[in-house]
């Protein structure tokens, strides 16, 4: 069944587990993730970015995601993540989002609250959910997510909160988007300062790469939304290349890519605790 972020975040806030929100940027993907959730009768958040509409247009991958999610035997939010124009987010929106982030964590801090407030209303006029961000989360490759002057302060949740009504927050605490050149470390004593502070879901941007020990700190000390893609993709491509290696043809390649996935799915949803809570 289609759902917004806050009809599965907070159940996942107050029992301490966490939903994650997978990537797809095909219906390859959306196969795996789908059949992962529903296997394990879990929630789940499906998505796409900005960042990956060259690799899969909106329009066209809106409404194959969109009934995959009204057909579903779980909870399935359809989520627009890391939105970077307002442009975008509203059309994600007339396309059949259930949500969206409006990323406005690189604009100047009263425009930012400006174009956030704005989308909320929009949003909930429309039966949809926003997430926000405050602090940045950085680059994997690069050196920045290792600056905590850029992570998100107590304060700076609170204000933001009150002045944009977003249903999330994205925080940033020491992860970062892609693959880790280093080993990440998160201040989870920021989080819980954090948390301490407002009382909305938590989310916890740049998944992939993290250790297990750090999801089950996270999570235990508020996150209650992950997001995963760049683990998806190199499944993906692991069983891909096993696949021409085993001489197999395309279809066949395409099958293993899938399984992998929905193997990678299932893993981390089993280790954010959200098993079994559809």
């Amino acid at each position: 069944m289609l759902v917004n972020l806050c009809d599965v975040l907070k159940k996942a806030q107050a029992e301490h587990y966490a939903v994650g929100l997978f990537n797809t940027t095909d219906t390859d993907m959306l196969e795996a993730a789908i059949g992962a959730a529903e296997e394990l009768r879990a929630p789940i958040i499906l998505g796409t970015a900005e960042v990956l509409l060259p690799f899969g247009e909106l329009k066209l991958i809106a409404p194959s995601v969109i009934a995959a999610a009204k057909r579903a035997g779980v909870p399935v939010v359809v989520h627009y993540d890391h939105g970077l124009t307002f442009e975008r987010c509203i059309e994600a929106l007339q396309l059949g989002f259930s949500s969206v982030m409006f990323d406005g964590s690189t604009k100047d801090y009263d425009t930012n609250i400006a174009e956030t407030r704005e989308i909320v209303k929009i949003a909930h006029a429309m039966g949809a959910s926003v997430e926000g961000e405050i602090g940045h989360v950085g680059d994997a490759t690069k050196s920045d997510n290792l600056l905590t002057d850029m992570y998100t302060t107590p304060t700076e949740a609170k204000e933001y909160l009150a002045a944009t009504g977003v249903d999330a927050l994205a925080i940033a605490i020491g992860s970062a988007h892609g693959v880790y050149k280093t080993k990440p470390k998160l201040s989870i004593e920021r989080l819980m300062e954090i948390r301490s502070t407002v009382d909305v879901p938590l989310v916890l941007h740049g998944g992939s790469g993290l250790s297990d020990d750090d999801f089950k700190n996270a999570i235990r000390e508020g996150i209650a939304k992950v997001n995963i893609f760049t683990d998806l993709c190199l499944a993906g491509t692991r069983a891909m290349r096993e696949g021409e290696a085993e001489g197999l043809d395309y279809l066949a390649i395409r099958n293993k890519k899938v399984a992998a996935i929905k193997e990678a799915v299932k893993q981390k949803m089993l280790l954010f605790g959200c098993d079994g809570k559809a």
